[in-house]
């Protein structure tokens, strides 16, 4: 029976589907039991498998396990004999977009598309065939996206087949050395959530990112080295070992940036950064930050970007910091309002250039971020789309590293 346009079931984003009238299939309770042990020592390589015995066991068909490559432009299966699915033009893709279950009709039963989500990560999706579908076995395929979005985020840590199964293309080694520091793209909790994109994927140098939650404290950093080669790249990495290490130790922002400003002093003399560092409290909306040589953050309040609101006078690079710039580190606050949006940006956002030499620009990296913003799109929906756009714009030949990162205060209301 079809059900509506490419075989789509029309209840998807319902958080409850109608009961059916036929058995509810048993749940094995006692096999569940012994493979959830099981994944504990499971190679992610047999993670395919254990999906399956997983499904089986809860009155499911099969399961079958899709991440988003590194770009995110596809999801790729981790059976390898499937084919990737596209993220923009797929009901895989839909889900995994949209962070909500998609069910499609299939040759013998359904496909229920689960996103796999991490905290607020998303790292793909997982197909549940089934025979028919009600409640119970809605919230059973539901619990075992979660199972599986845990497993693999505790298996990625170490495993390379893993990080080799979402690549496209060969990566660079300074790129393999400044990935090996990045945090997931996306982090949050019920008050905040910061979510980051860089350009060129398996080029990069000089760019980098970094976010943590301190309890209730986002702390944000966007870094840009000099240079584009294995220096550049160890110049960021040094300065977010710093940062962590000193945020680790119980330090306040200034602490940070002084640690940092010190390590490139003595470990890399010659070489140096810009950066934002950010602190935000996530109980109170209060902002804190200090800006060492970089574009301005952007305040984005109602659809619009509150011209100089984050503004700051200059202040010299990190790692320049001392004899030469003997002056003590600014930092600046502001209190945010609910919902307000807080954009960092590295120069190769705006300065990317199409064939006739036309900058994307500000405008229209703004223009863009309040649009989708403006549609509904996740903050990392929304990245995702623009660091496409941005590539799209050069044709796929950045010039320069290209790193965004956005976080959005929204506490629950009183």
């Amino acid at each position: 029976m079809r059900l509506g346009e490419e075989g789509v079931v029309p209840v998807p984003d319902s958080p409850h589907v109608p009961a059916d009238p036929g058995p509810d299939p048993a749940v094995d309770e006692s096999r569940l039991e012994q493979l959830i042990s099981q994944a504990q020592t499971a190679l992610p390589v047999e993670l395919p498998a254990l999906a399956n015995q997983c499904a089986s066991a809860l009155g499911l068909g099969t399961a079958q396990i899709y991440l988003a490559d590194l770009q995110q432009w596809l999801l790729i299966p981790l059976d390898e004999a499937l084919e990737p699915l596209s993220v923009d033009h797929s009901s895989a893709g839909w889900a995994y977009r949209t962070v909500a279950p998609r069910v499609v009709d299939a040759d013998d039963g359904l496909i229920v598309w689960m996103p796999l989500v991490d905290g607020a990560e998303r790292l793909g999706v997982l197909a549940v065939r089934t025979a028919s579908l009600d409640g119970p076995l809605m919230r059973r395929s539901r619990m075992l996206a979660h199972l599986f979005a845990m497993l693999i985020t505790s298996k990625r840590a170490y495993s390379d087949w893993l990080a080799a199964r979402t690549r496209t293309a060969p990566m660079r080694l300074p790129a393999e050395m400044l990935r090996a520091f990045l945090p997931p793209r996306t982090i949050g909790s019920r008050r905040c959530v910061s979510t980051a994109v860089l350009e060129p994927a398996y080029d990069i140098a000089g760019d980098a990112f970094d976010h943590s939650v301190v309890k209730n404290v986002l702390h944000t950093m966007i870094l840009d080295g000099m240079g584009h080669d294995l220096t550049a790249g160890l110049t960021t990495s040094v300065a977010m070992a710093a940062a962590r290490n000193t945020r680790r130790g119980g330090g306040d922002l200034i602490d940070v940036v002084g640690s940092v400003d010190q390590a490139l002093a003595q470990w890399l003399p010659d070489h140096f950064c810009t950066g934002v560092l950010c602190r935000l409290d996530a109980e109170t909306g209060v902002l804190r930050w200090v800006n060492c040589g970089h574009p301005a953050p952007l305040l984005i309040r109602d659809d619009r970007v509150l011209a100089g609101a984050l503004d700051s006078p200059p202040q010299p690079p990190i790692g320049l910091a001392g004899p030469l710039f003997p002056v003590a580190r600014q930092v600046h606050e502001t209190k945010l309002e609910p919902c307000d949006c807080v954009l960092l940006y590295s120069d190769g956002v705006v300065e990317a250039r199409d064939e006739n030499g036309a900058e994307f620009g500000l405008d229209r990296f703004t223009d863009f971020i309040i649009r989708s913003n403006a549609a509904g799109q996740r903050p990392a929906e929304v990245l995702r789309l623009l660091i496409h756009a941005i590539l799209d714009y050069q044709r796929n030949h950045l010039r320069d590293d290209a790193t965004i990162l956005l976080f959005e205060w929204c506490p629950p209301n009183p």
